[in-house]
């Protein structure tokens, strides 16, 4: 997997590196017609994590995981007869993993079929923007692909800003429609107990998310900026993962359960303030509750600051802090009669901090003196759960214009 995201690396930048050689026309004073490149951007990330609650072994057991993801998102963009703008955005993503609780799908197994997964997962996207009237619209497809979950997506949105510009009102509606594969611990399998095969045919089912969003963005004046966002958010299905074991009371294990429906309330506000030309503070904050009991908070902050005018640095912190699911409990503290039952800690009460910096180059000539290279960021965060979970992740994004 190493080798493949070196390839990967070295394929886009030998790819993109010809544009240095190609003379681009003055995109402020020609509009093209046909069909041209805009920008594209190779982001890759190592994620590593470690914890003591493993969902797929009832709440407890390690939570060892790394991961290693590449995207490349590449945009196009024309005009047409009526001035009107079309970007078009084409990404392709790779995610790998490997995951020491999943491993024990089959608790006899040094290596179940579930140690490790690739995902696939390309979208292509479509904007028309009229600057005369202030309108955009768009929509998009996606698609996600693992070994046990496949997901098609579809999202369609629309924004128009005031007329003095200085607001904007988007609305945007998304449906993903997944299919779950029914993979049982070996032990709560018809026929009880056998090895795990890699080559089961295992059946699916389904889980559909709906969703809706609207916000809406002002200009205050020359230093500050606001936006309002409310979302709605319903899911039909399986919500449950049939891999996660729930130990009873009574030393008794079942396979987890969930209701099949789920309301989640997002509503959210940001504000950017620039103080002074070098140093931009940006905040968020997000409100959260949904009909299984969980209510969260998250307070973000960042600040990049302008050391020079081609390199910046921008340290971040988010607090995060949620409770518990109604349906939660930890490891043998389920009782029999409960209808529905949890002891994944993702829904457990707890607090979480994520802080990290990361440094952006924007260098005159391009990076590695390659004039279409025009920008190289470098983050890294890391991540403190109270139940005991931490991780770190370390992500590169280069862009091609």
């Amino acid at each position: 997997m190493k080798k493949i995201c070196l390839g990967v690396v070295g394929i886009v930048l030998t790819f993109f590196s010809a544009y240095a050689q190609t003379p681009q026309k003055d995109s402020s004073t020609y509009k093209s017609r046909k069909l041209t490149f805009d920008e594209a951007n190779l982001v890759s990330s190592y994620y590593k994590q470690e914890g003591n609650n493993a969902a797929v072994t009832g709440g407890i057991g390690s939570q060892k995981l790394s991961d290693i993801s590449n995207t490349i998102d590449v945009k196009f963009i024309k005009w047409d007869r009526k001035d009107r703008k079309h970007s078009f955005d084409l990404e392709v993503g790779l995610d790998h993993y490997t995951s020491a609780s999943s491993d024990q799908v089959d608790l006899k197994a040094n290596s179940s079929a579930s140690h490790a997964d690739t995902r696939i997962f390309p979208s292509v996207s479509w904007l028309i923007e009229n600057e005369k009237n202030g309108t955009t619209i768009g929509a998009g497809l996606s698609s996600s692909t693992e070994f046990d979950y496949q997901s098609i997506g579809a999202n369609i949105n629309f924004s128009k800003k005031t007329n003095n510009r200085n607001g904007e009102f988007t609305a945007k509606a998304q449906a993903f429609i997944d299919k779950v594969s029914l993979i049982y611990p070996t032990e709560l399998r018809s026929g009880g107990g056998g090895d795990d095969d890699d080559d089961d045919d295992y059946a699916t089912t389904a889980r559909n998310s709906y969703s809706g969003s609207l916000s809406y963005s002002q200009i205050i004046n020359q230093r500050l900026q606001i936006m309002f966002i409310a979302d709605l958010i319903s899911q039909k299905g399986l919500l449950s993962l049939p891999f996660y074991r729930v130990y009873f009371n009574d030393n008794s294990v079942q396979k987890e359960n969930l209701p099949d429906t789920r309301m989640k309330i997002p509503l959210g506000f940001r504000a950017n303030y620039f103080i002074g030309d070098k140093v931009i503070l940006r905040s968020f904050y997000r409100y959260y509750h949904d009909d299984w009991g969980l209510t969260a908070h998250t307070v973000e902050v960042e600040a990049p600051v302008k050391v020079t005018p081609f390199f910046s640095i921008t340290p971040f912190y988010r607090y995060y802090k949620q409770t518990a699911v109604d349906y939660f409990a930890p490891y043998k503290t389920h009782i029999s009669s409960n209808q529905y039952y949890t002891s994944n800690f993702d829904l457990s009460a707890f607090n979480s901090n994520f802080y990290g910096a990361g440094i952006r180059l924007t260098p005159p000539k391009g990076v590695f003196g390659i004039q279409q290279l025009n920008m190289l960021e470098l983050r890294y965060g890391h991540y403190t759960r109270t139940n005991g979970l931490n991780s770190d992740i370390v992500s590169m994004n280069l862009k091609f214009k």
